[in-house]
């Protein structure tokens, strides 16, 4: 009696062990994340199988995240991302996209401050400026670096050499030696000497020669190349036409640049006006691939600009005003929407972005790391670009060195009522480079006036 009932507890224990072994703890499904891409670069056809391997290489090292990725073509991501948003459908990841895209979406972006500390990212390959970079007053860490396209001046060499002059600094900080070796501080009133030097009328005088013909210049001295006001006034220093408040301002900064590109455009002729920037002489608006410019300011964008050029280049850094350097800073990354349910894995995905596929999508897109460590390859590989070929001494750190230098609040950065507000921007700019009797007394507070009524358009 007592062995049968043994071996009915033992069969008892048998059922309830049979049982458990056969109802296995599910484990909980893959979060997925959607990743939107479009806003800005990424959509191109040739683009997309680079981005499918980055997800399908993401998803194979986090099984516990399904990476999907959605494409939408740049001219329509903007009304598709919108329609999302206001749907309650946001994608978790954006990017990668600019300054200007991103404030389309103000208050859309998550602040990633939290996670970064909660996850002690290591921010140690990043220059600490390219970091603040993303930090927006009132709205947080917004991004994180990734793809930069720095500032600087493009130099046109055999015409500092025709005239006998020394090229500007190739460091920030050091002074421009003339030819009679003064130094003198590398900033905007020595650009604008050296400019006037530099612009030449059809029978060589320049500015400061008597008898020179501001109606038949050949050559110019310098230029603010492809860029609006907000981009030409950086050299001044980073500013925004709008205050804390919300109110339009037009910047101290702003009214020295202001005076300063009118008299260069028409008094001391150094710097094309409107008529001269899309004529001929310089190419038609694209000044420096022209060969009759001996200074402009533009970004790493231009270089394949100079896959055929004819005339001997270089490059230097821009100069500072009141003490400081601004050299306007265009760049990528990746934002998180503030309405993910699951920010912990989209900043895992972020992270990767950013981190383990940076070098690849930097690459694809045309960008340079904002990685301090993966910024050697990218400068040794533009080096044997179709625009460097048979070109040595080229000065290739002015390109990184110029990103800690950027204006942060960007030139790009939003604005209340952003598109009607920039587009009056531009009309004012446009009537200052084309009309020589722009009164900018008169003209400024208009502006602002104007601005303040957009601003307060709901």
């Amino acid at each position: 009696m007592r062995k049968l009932k043994l071996l009915a507890c033992l069969m008892v224990i048998l059922a309830i062990t049979a049982g458990l072994s056969g109802t296995s703890v599910r484990a909980a499904d893959p979060v997925k994340i959607r990743w939107f891409v479009g806003l800005g670069t990424g959509s191109e056809t040739e683009k997309i199988p680079v981005q499918e391997e980055v997800v399908k290489a993401f998803n194979e090292s986090h099984p516990d995240i399904i990476l999907e990725l959605e494409i939408v073509a740049n001219n329509d991501a903007y009304t598709a991302l919108n329609t999302q948003f206001a749907a309650g459908n946001a994608p978790d990841v954006v990017g990668p996209v600019g300054i200007r895209g991103r404030d389309q979406f103000p208050g859309a972006w998550l602040d990633l401050s939290d996670l970064i500390k909660e996850t002690n990212y290591d921010l140690s390959d990043f220059d600490p400026a390219l970091v603040d970079f993303y930090n927006v007053p009132g709205q947080g860490q917004l991004g994180l670096p990734f793809g930069i396209y720095p500032s600087f001046l493009f130099v046109n060499t055999d015409l500092f050499d025709e005239a006998g002059l020394p090229y500007p600094p190739a460091k920030f900080g050091e002074p421009y030696v003339d030819k009679d070796g003064n130094s003198v501080e590398w900033n905007m009133d020595t650009l604008r000497t050296l400019a006037m030097d530099l612009t030449v009328d059809t029978n060589g005088l320049t500015p400061n020669d008597e008898g020179f013909d501001a109606d038949q210049i050949v050559q110019f001295g310098f230029g603010a190349q492809w860029t609006d006001l907000r981009g030409r006034c950086s050299l001044f220093g980073a500013a925004l036409p709008v205050d804390a408040d919300g109110k339009a301002v037009f910047p101290e900064s702003w009214s020295t640049c202001t005076q300063w590109f009118q008299d260069a455009m028409w008094k001391d002729h150094f710097h094309p006006n409107g008529p001269y920037g899309g004529s001929d002489i310089l190419n038609k608006s694209n000044w420096f691939q022209s060969g009759n410019i001996a200074m402009v300011q533009v970004h790493t964008w231009y270089f394949a600009n100079l896959n055929d050029s004819k005339f001997n280049w270089n490059l230097a850094v821009v100069p500072s005003y009141n003490g400081k350097a601004t050299a306007k800073l265009h760049a990528d990354t990746f934002m998180i929407s503030k309405a993910t349910k699951h920010p912990k894995e989209a900043f895992a995905v972020l992270s990767y972005l950013v981190g383990e596929a940076s070098g690849k999508l930097t690459t694809l897109y045309g960008a340079m790391p904002a990685r301090k460590s993966l910024q050697a390859d990218y400068l040794a590989k533009l080096g044997e670009s179709p625009a460097f070929a048979g070109r040595e001494g080229m000065n290739m750190q002015v390109i990184p060195d110029s990103a800690a230098y950027n204006d942060n609040p960007n030139h790009e950065a939003g604005l209340p009522n952003a598109l009607e507000s920039s587009d009056r921007i531009t009309k004012f700019w446009t009537a200052l480079e084309n009309d020589p009797a722009f009164d900018l007394a008169v003209e400024i507070p208009l502006l602002v006036a104007d601005l303040q009524t957009l601003y307060d358009v709901k």
